[in-house]
């Protein structure tokens, strides 16, 4: 139960980009295309999942003194394994996502993860946890993709396919504008937050308060002192 509930925890209730509001740098960045946010939210995923099960076997070994440089190195390993692979296989991808692939390493959902549930749990929850949220990050780089593309193209590519193509005959170029990133972000955080407090008043439960986002309120590594 505790596994499965790392992972529907890590796609919805704790979903990196719409409820925790982290990795917020890549989310408007690269979501100017469905094709580009799916390359960053599967490699995201996999650094994830694989540094999750190594900080997780490693845990009782790594000293706490130099937990988070450890945490760092391992993150650095997988990012820059998969830098090289997608260099060498999907280089189109990895021109356009650029920099952002290495900046992987400093992303706050990938260190928070590792840090929150990893250095606590067994293997095969910290591996449920890394997939589940990042199949959370994915969906909602994808969401956000799906909107600025449609928005902004009038149409969706998908791995040079086109798979919708819209009807307005003049796209929103605003929408792929990195304005256009953070008005569609925010439209949907808010759009997402009242389903939530729609569907908590329909159960007859009290609408749910805002994430806070100190660091006295830390949800990812628990730290803070309330």
């Amino acid at each position: 139960m505790k596994t499965f509930l790392a992972f529907w925890y890590g796609i919805f209730k704790n979903n990196p980009t719409f409820r925790l509001v982290l990795g917020l740098c890549p989310t408007l960045a690269v979501t100017t295309s469905l094709e580009n946010a799916l390359g960053m939210g599967l490699a995201a995923t996999f650094v994830l999942v694989c540094s999750n099960v190594l900080v997780s076997a490693l845990r009782k070994v790594i000293p706490a003194a130099v937990h988070i440089p450890c945490y760092i190195v391992i993150i650095a390993t997988f990012v820059t394994a998969v830098d090289l692979l997608m260099q060498a296989y999907l280089p189109d991808l990895s021109a356009s996502l650029g920099i952002f692939i290495p900046l992987i390493v400093v992303n706050c959902v990938i260190l928070g993860r590792a840090e929150a549930f990893a250095s606590r749990n067994g293997v095969v929850d910290s591996l449920a946890d890394g997939l589940g949220s990042g199949i959370g990050f994915t969906l909602a780089l994808a969401l956000v993709a799906t909107v600025r593309e449609i928005c902004g193209a009038g149409s969706l590519t998908v791995w040079g396919d086109v798979a919708f193509k819209g009807l307005n005959p003049g796209p929103m170029t605003l929408a792929i504008l990195p304005a256009g990133g953070f008005i569609t972000l925010g439209l949907l955080l808010a759009l997402i937050n009242r389903i939530g407090e729609w569907n908590a008043r329909r159960h007859g439960a009290p609408a749910p308060m805002p994430v806070n986002l100190d660091c006295r309120h830390c949800t990812m590594c628990g730290n803070g002192k309330g």
